[in-house]
């Protein structure tokens, strides 16, 4: 079930990754940038790839995000711990993975 989750995390923010690459450098020359005040020592590659990374990332807190709140109560109070090694706070009626 966790590589299906992550799946659906990684997936579409890598694809949402591809576009914002694509929309930001159609209108920014990665020459032309800056980090505080100075000028970027790396090549247009090397600053693509960079910023990819970045998209990337941020896509995928927003995709977990989004799957997080689609949990449903049950997955999030489910008791993870078989019946016979429940500490206390772990309700009885709850089913285990």
């Amino acid at each position: 079930m966790w590589t299906q989750r992550l799946m659906w995390i990684a997936w579409p923010a890598f694809l949402m990754a591809g576009v914002l690459e694509v929309l930001v450098f159609a209108f920014v020359d990665p020459q032309d940038l800056h980090w505080f005040g100075q000028s970027i020592t790396l090549s247009r590659e090397g600053v693509y790839t960079i910023a990819f990374f970045v998209f990337w990332a941020i896509t995928m807190v927003s995709s977990a995000v989004t799957t997080l709140l689609a949990m449903s109560p049950f997955e999030v109070n489910r008791c993870p711990f078989p019946v016979d090694q429940r500490p206390a706070g772990c309700h009885k009626s709850s089913p285990c993975n």
